[in-house]
């Protein structure tokens, strides 16, 4: 059986997310928790007015989160570690007939870091899975669904920093990783990032998701984080990453159209320089969830949105507590295919 992992603008059945339990994301303050829950929750209830959202939730933690769920958001329990599901999640796939299929990647805290713990995480994917009564299928490699992007025609993005990570796939090479993902989600032309941005490569990132760098809205047409601020020092990483778009072309041999995606203008943080990034959105049906900042390019990047989607419904969650975390709005999601009979 061949598989096939769709483009997110393909149907879904439904979204499946993660509630804030003890540790990093939900933070150390009653403040805190109160930030992450309500920021979590406002995410799930603007995706639930376009499908069924499931939230797994901790067991320590389903008081709390009957607190700040409607009715709407379905809950089942799991032990969590964190509350990324993009990342602890499975990446499902289709069938050649239309069937679902969920792929459960190895997980082990983003290259095994030293402020990350997995033993209950690593097990969301199978879980997730059995949830839904689907096909399991294992795979050996490290990966994280942000790690990944698609056309669902044969086109992956990936990054080097990230399925070649020595804490993830130490004794791979590339041509490993591509047939490992010719395998699991049908990947006949994988584009290889240098990197990701500059935040997302510092202690508490990922070591560089494609998710806040580049998404494919279509086939032939890519999104690409444009930080035109030469102070930041994602302005050459973005004009590295653009360069190599402008070289490459996707599964069916187009040429891209490319649409730089302009950065948030606001350049840092307490922490530093943001990785503060519009491209890390959630399709959904009829609608797309995007990311706002409460910046002046938050209107022009609903506008690009609204234009790479047509049709669709743009609807701004601020998303400035998810990145004082770590990730976004497709970090904290992930997207379940419908059936295809």
């Amino acid at each position: 059986m061949t598989w096939r992992m769709p483009a997110e603008s393909e149907p879904h059945e439904r979204t499946w997310m993660a509630f804030p339990s003890a540790g990093y994301s939900l933070g150390d303050t009653p403040e805190e928790h109160h930030e992450a829950r309500s920021t979590w929750a406002a995410v799930a209830h603007a995706i639930s007015e376009f499908e069924p959202v499931t939230m797994v939730v901790d067991p320590d933690e389903i008081s709390e989160a009957r607190k700040y769920l409607s009715e709407k958001i379905a809950i089942v329990e799991s032990p969590l570690n964190d509350a990324w599901m993009r990342d602890i999640g499975p990446t499902f796939v289709l069938s050649d007939d239309g069937h679902l299929g969920g792929v459960d990647w190895v997980f082990n805290g983003w290259g095994a870091q030293e402020w990350a713990q997995w033993d209950k995480d690593s097990k969301i994917g199978a879980f997730v899975i059995g949830q839904t009564g689907t096909q399991l299928i294992d795979s050996p490699i490290v990966n994280e669904g942000g790690g990944i992007q698609v056309d669902g025609l044969g086109t992956v993005l990936v990054t080097e920093t990230v399925q070649l990570d020595p804490g993830r796939n130490p004794h791979l090479t590339k041509a490993d990783i591509e047939a490992e993902l010719a395998h699991t989600i049908g990947a006949t032309h994988v584009i290889w990032l240098p990197r990701g941005l500059t935040r997302d490569q510092e202690t508490y990132g990922t070591r560089g998701h494609v998710d806040i760098v580049a998404a494919i809205p279509s086939p032939g047409v890519v999104l690409v984080h444009d930080q035109r601020n030469p102070a930041h020092p994602d302005f050459e990483v973005s004009k590295t990453i653009i360069e190599l778009f402008e070289h490459s072309t996707d599964a069916a041999g187009r040429s891209w159209k490319i649409i730089p995606f302009p950065a948030p203008q606001i350049l840092r943080d307490d922490e530093g320089f943001v990785d503060y990034s519009y491209i890390n959105h959630l399709v959904v049906n009829g609608g797309v969830i995007a990311c706002s900042f409460d910046d002046p390019a938050d209107e022009e990047a609903a506008a690009i949105l609204a234009a790479a989607y047509p049709g669709r419904t743009v609807v701004t969650v601020d998303a400035r507590p998810l990145f004082a975390r770590g990730g976004g709005i497709h970090c904290i999601t992930q997207h379940q295919p419908a059936e295809r009979n």
